[in-house]
């Protein structure tokens, strides 16, 4: 039998030895008057004033226990940290001296008594009533090392919680960064609305979906792999600024900056271009790193990054001709560019079309040298049917992606407005993929007839942005791995599974 399994069944005999004395090891109520943070205020004022000790109740999870003889200490962590526990054995209630033995690491309790400061000038509650919240089963990792492997951790994100305090700071600042989007959109007159997840076309970007049955409606629907072609249905209705934060599904690979679920924002801004939408992403995303970290300027791995506004605006066509020598303006088809490519020694998919392949060339030649925030600017048509031509170029379309610690953190265009062009561009991009034997199975942009329809009632001109939020928190929080920064990231279920188990 395993440490673990010990543990466990002794804390199963506790448990049968509360219930059988009439105590409830898992009560309804709790009667907390203070958090542990403002208990330690209320301390520090009662200090300044000279005023009587005032008894209060705290409550949170037992994380020590020091039993020696007469007194004890424990130490008391809830959500806005810790205190410890003063226990002089011969004040506590009768029901409460019973029940300190009781007491493991790991399990909940209420405690009740003066807030007091001990002779080593820690703050501390001088406990007279001690109160089981809830019994943990489970032993809690080793206090000085934690939890500590990866998968674990993933797997078991509410362990990891408990024995990483830092973890939880990154959640924090998830959740600071997506308040400081929502706040900044707001503010400069967006609507918040919803958009299906479940949608009967896989539309707005270039990946593969994942695929669900409706019994009752005996249909198969894809999970939304962008928000982008409702939204804009949303903008033929009427509305002139709406944005939407949730997640989107891509059945494809994981790595450190994918997952198969992540988080989006799109917003669409009427009768706006590419190049007000450009000023907006540097205003807000400028204004979020300040808000959250306190400076333009962050640690990201071994680099800092200066996020000062004004950043670097860099065409496309010339940046990869600079990095790799190729311009891919003088190829214009697929087996022209392929060519020069093999000629060059770089290495392809022979599936990819023309737009793949450039985008092939951005993210091996151009993207890693991307460490400050960086504009690219101006794409060929190839890799954006949603975008509208730059005027007088058939082949290049206001497009802009925004890096940073060399990876894509959000992306933009003017919105293509035109109904029969939109159709024209949807159907050429499937019969050229599959004109270079590109495997359908694995991206799908299939084409969303009602979108069409909404076009042709007329959309304004449109800006429109999806930022990616879970690489913005990686930034914020300098986690390099994308699993770091989502609280319960994708993993391969495990073949054999036993609850029972504190650790795997």
């Amino acid at each position: 039998m395993s440490l673990a399994e010990r543990i466990n069944r002794q804390r199963l005999e506790k448990l049968d030895a509360l219930r059988e004395r009439g105590v409830d090891p898992y009560p309804a109520r709790c009667q907390r008057s203070h958090t542990n943070a403002e208990t330690v205020t209320l301390l520090s004022l009662q200090e300044q004033a000279g005023t009587e000790s005032v008894e209060v109740v705290v409550a949170g999870r037992v994380t020590a226990n020091r039993d020696i003889g007469k007194l004890c200490f424990m130490n008391l962590v809830d959500g806005s940290g810790k205190i410890q526990l003063f226990i002089n054995k011969s004040i506590l209630t009768d029901e409460s001296s019973v029940l300190i033995k009781d007491i493991d690491i790991g399990d909940f309790v209420e405690a009740k008594g003066k807030i007091i400061r001990t002779r080593t000038g820690e703050p501390s509650i001088e406990v007279k009533e001690l109160t089981l919240l809830s019994k943990s089963l489970q032993p809690l990792p080793e206090k000085w090392h934690g939890l500590q492997d990866t998968e674990t951790r993933y797997r078991q994100r509410y362990v990891d919680l408990i024995s990483n305090p830092e973890v939880k700071q990154i959640f924090i600042k998830r959740s600071q960064v997506i308040s400081a989007m929502r706040h900044y959109l707001d503010e400069h007159g967006f609507m918040e609305v919803e958009t299906p997840i479940l949608q009967s076309s896989a539309g707005g970007a270039l990946a593969r979906p994942f695929v669900t049955h409706h019994n009752a409606l005996d249909t198969y629907f894809f999970l939304r792999i962008a928000l982008e072609l409702h939204l804009k249905r949303l903008l033929v209705g009427g509305f002139e600024r709406v944005y939407e934060i949730g997640r989107v599904f891509r059945n494809e690979g994981i790595d450190t900056r994918h997952n198969p679920e992540f988080t989006l924002m799109e917003c669409y801004q009427a009768y706006a271009d590419y190049n007000d939408v450009m000023q907006m992403v540097e205003d807000m995303i400028a204004g979020i790193i300040k808000k959250v970290c306190g400076d333009y300027k962050i640690q990201y791995g071994q680099d800092v990054l200066d996020f000062t506004p004004p950043w670097p605006r860099l065409d496309l066509r010339q940046v990869i001709h600079d990095k790799c020598g190729i311009d891919y303006a003088m190829f214009p088809d697929t087996i022209s560019l392929a060519t020069e490519m093999q000629r060059r020694g770089i290495d392809f998919d022979h599936t990819r079309d023309r737009g793949r392949l450039i985008d092939d060339l951005l993210s091996s030649f151009v993207e890693p040298t991307l460490k400050h925030p960086t504009f690219i600017i101006n794409y060929p048509l190839d890799m954006s049917p949603l975008a509208k031509n730059i005027p007088g170029d058939a082949h290049t379309v206001e497009r802009f992606e925004v890096y940073a610690g060399c990876t894509e953190i959000a992306n933009a265009f003017s919105e293509l407005n035109d109904p029969v062009e939109q159709e024209r561009r949807f159907t050429g991009q499937i019969q050229a993929r599959h004109e270079t034997r590109f495997d359908s199975n694995e991206e799908v942009e299939t084409i969303d007839d009602d979108f069409i329809t909404a076009l042709e009632y007329g959309m304004p001109p449109t800006g429109g942005l999806g930022i990616g939020i879970d690489r913005i928190v990686m930034l914020v929080t300098n986690q390099l791995s994308i699993r770091e920064v989502i609280l319960f990231p994708s993993l391969k279920e495990k073949e054999q599974s036993n609850h029972t188990q504190g650790e795997e």
